[in-house]
């Protein structure tokens, strides 16, 4: 693979990745606040439905363009990725119930902060490994 097809690979990813940052940016700000209206409630739930359908679509089309080589690459990252999320959950979770933390609060940027690493560890392995 050329450095202009990787470029342009690159490219298409990150394209398809601005509305699941932006949909999960925008459903943390909404879900931060814990006295909500039913109102806000309503379009947190929307956008956070959004945020879940634009992540199924990215690798819906990630997967669809990858050879297997790096779809071997991205499971093996979101294997990881999941791991650290679900260490992240069980800690907000304990932190939950010992009062620090609310859950409702932490869970989406552990879920947000999961789709990074997982991205940036396939990010690094198809750089590193080609």
């Amino acid at each position: 693979m050329t450095d202009q097809t990787q470029r342009a690979a690159r490219r298409v990813v990150a394209l398809d990745g601005v509305p699941v940052f932006a949909c999960g940016l925008v459903a943390l700000a909404l879900g931060s606040s814990p006295d909500q209206t039913s109102t806000q409630k309503v379009w947190w739930i929307v956008v956070t439905a959004a945020f879940a359908l634009s992540l199924a679509w990215a690798l819906f089309r990630a997967f669809r363009r990858a050879d297997e080589y790096l779809r071997k690459i991205q499971l093996e990252s979101m294997a990881v990725a999941f791991a650290a999320v679900l260490v992240a959950l069980q800690v907000a979770t304990v932190l939950d119930a010992t009062g620090v933390v609310a859950l409702h609060q932490t869970a989406q940027l552990i879920i947000i902060g999961g789709v990074m690493i997982w991205q940036v560890i396939a990010d690094l392995r198809t750089r590193f490994n080609r």
